[in-house]
């Protein structure tokens, strides 16, 4: 294998705190890997590295010789003063120089200048490309190529930055959250385009079920200490919790042993050769191994909720529209008791807006929304993160309230906490300017629950938070004693939280579906690729004639032709006892997007070989 990009002991710090110290790794080509690590440890500082956007302060990075290197950052580089299409061809590659001006003229449909660059494209052979990068920009929703980029919102600038980067095919990508601001078809269209990709990936993100599809390796970066698993994230997770138990274990018994080692130490031996020196240097190597830090801690997430009464919230004829564009209309629901709803929908159906007319923050044009009087909203959103930089950790907590009260009548301290929130005293004394983009998001979250809401609506809560992080709070909102709201683009989480889905549909259609997002889009899936049912038409002349010429199969044929229909009949059972184990709700998430990419090649399989059977059954007499 040959490696792109070698790191040997690097070591970063951000201030006086220390990211990570002396670690290393290789990258080969042709690897998916992603870089998995608690939030606040410099993940995106590495990619930064790597990428040479910083350096380290110890150890160095080797590139491969002429590596060409695509970085999608977190926070994009984007020149305001650019037009769309300028800032994704700004670049010194003559085809995509070109391709640029060739969709400028069809963008402003000029014909004479269409048909110059026409020869150029030929000349140059850039046609393939240009369809690659119409998909990729279709797929992205870039479409006004002369819109400003300062006038972009942050998902816009973010699907700019992803397409230029992808449109340039360097041979390694650096992919910081990715998926961060796409909407779910853009996701999966994401996971296809990268597997398909020939290019070496490096990437950083939260979305397990993208993680799972795409990188066949892990880096865990834990305790300064690179750990690698060859295999995607479901293999990670049952060998970090093999290697978590072996490292525990192993702390215990050198706990265990320098008992009786201290001992021998403190007895002063007289001898000094060379087996009581090696011994000597043993202890101390014991030593660092039992004062190791075993740092199992996650967040722990049991804050109480407020009671929740009968009426909850009652909606009726709900309607709204902002000028030509209609978001929900005549849309009526009654919420009952521990209700769990995902909203799923493209990027601009309305998703936000219908959380804002819920609580009350947007006015409706029609209808009305009643909200129960024990209903104590907690309302988590896409924009909500506004603290004060210069305020240390522990002043945001407290800013709302010094103690937090429970029904039961315990309290608990603002510091309390935010120790629940893997916030140490020492980080609550930090200032929040030094917090990381999923440090930010935690603390957010924490602002949100400390007021122990019983109805809590979260607005993309996932984004940024690292994977441990994410799989507690799933595990506080499954047992969540109230009514949850979720808008998530991160399909895993969804599949683990909600009950049902509200599916915007676009054009003010709101839909009710039973189920989760996986047996959603299995659904949507199934209705899509169901075969079309064979039209009866009248044969031309010369098609009888071909007919009659061939009244009857070979042998071969014959055999093949009853070979085909025990084949389809099988298929066919198999097919509907899948669509009925899919569709029963008892599976576990890993065994039902087994079941599903199972099911999608049987359907492909049973298509063929009942065209196949349609077209021996012609010269059947």
């Amino acid at each position: 294998m040959i490696p792109l990009i070698q790191a040997e002991n690097l070591s970063k710090r951000w201030g006086s705190l220390l990211l990570f110290e002396n670690i290393s790794f290789t990258i080969n080509e042709g690897q998916k890997v992603a870089l998995i690590a608690k939030n606040g440890t410099g993940k995106s500082s590495l990619l930064n590295i790597l990428a040479g956007l910083d350096t380290a302060e110890e150890g160095k990075v080797t590139l491969q010789n002429g590596l060409t290197i695509g970085y999608f950052e977190q926070v994009p580089n984007l020149n305001p003063e650019n037009s769309f299409i300028e800032e994704v061809f700004a670049t010194e590659n003559e085809k995509l120089a070109t391709i640029k001006l060739f969709e400028q003229a069809v963008a402003h449909n000029d014909k004479d200048e269409i048909g110059r660059i026409s020869e150029q494209m030929d000349h140059l052979n850039a046609w393939d490309i240009e369809v690659v990068i119409n998909q990729i920009l279709t797929q992205l929703k870039i479409t006004d190529f002369d819109q400003k980029v300062g006038t972009l919102s942050g998902g816009q600038q973010k699907r700019l930055s992803l397409a230029k980067v992808l449109i340039n095919e360097p041979e390694m990508l650096i992919l910081d959250e990715p998926t961060n601001h796409l909407d779910l078809d853009m996701i999966e269209w994401l996971e296809l385009y990268l597997k398909k990709s020939n290019a070496t990936l490096f990437m950083v993100t939260h979305d397990r079920y993208f993680l799972d599809r795409v990188c066949n390796e892990i880096l865990e970066m834990d305790n300064n200490q690179i750990y690698r698993y060859n295999g995607n994230y479901s293999y990670f997770l049952e060998k970090r919790e093999e290697r978590l138990q072996l490292q525990e274990i192993g702390i215990t018994k050198a706990k265990n042993l320098l008992k009786t080692e201290l001992e021998w130490m403190r007895r002063m031996p007289k001898a000094r050769g060379t087996k009581a020196k090696s011994r000597i240097d043993s202890f101390y190597d014991l030593k660092d191994k039992a004062e190791q830090n075993f740092d199992s801690k996650q967040v722990q997430l049991n804050i109480n909720s407020t009671r929740l009464g009968k009426k909850i919230i009652e909606i009726e004829g709900l309607t709204k529209s902002f000028d030509d564009i209609k978001i929900v209309k005549d849309f009526t629901y009654k919420f009952s008791r521990f209700e769990k709803v995902g909203l799923v929908g493209k990027n601009g159906t309305g998703k936000t807006t219908f959380l804002n007319l819920v609580t009350g923050q947007l006015k409706a044009d029609s209808g009305k929304v009643e909200i129960g009087s024990t209903v104590k909203f907690g309302y988590y959103r896409q924009d909500g993160i506004q603290f004060n930089p210069a305020d240390k950790v522990l002043d945001a907590v407290t800013k709302i309230a010094e103690y937090i009260f429970f029904d039961d009548g315990r309290k608990m301290s603002a510091s309390q906490l935010l120790q629940q929130f893997l916030f140490p005293p020492e980080t609550q004394y930090s200032f929040i300017e030094t917090l990381s983009g999923g440090e930010l998001r935690r603390l957010y979250l924490c602002t949100v629950l400390m007021e122990n809401p019983n109805f809590l609506i979260l607005d993309e809560p996932t984004n940024d938070l690292d994977i441990i992080t994410l799989n507690v709070l799933e595990e506080y909102l499954k047992n969540f004693a109230g009514c949850v709201i979720i808008v998530s683009h991160d399909r895993f989480f969804m599949d683990k939280i909600v009950d049902h889905l509200f599916v915007f549909e676009g054009d003010a259609i709101v839909s009710n579906f039973p189920g989760n997002y996986s047996i959603y889009r299995e659904h949507v899936l199934a209705s899509t690729n169901k075969p079309p049912k064979p039209k009866v038409t009248e044969k031309p002349k010369s098609q009888v004639a071909n007919t009659i010429q061939k009244q009857k199969l070979s042998f071969k044929e014959k055999q093949e032709f009853e070979k085909l229909e025990a084949e389809i009949e099988t298929l066919s059972s198999q097919k509907e006892a899948l669509e009925i184990e899919i569709n029963s709700g008892d599976l576990g998430h890993v065994l039902l997007l087994e079941k599903a990419q199972e099911l999608e090649k049987i359907i492909a399989e049973l298509d063929e070989k009942e065209m196949r059977w349609l077209e021996l059954s012609e010269y059947i007499s």
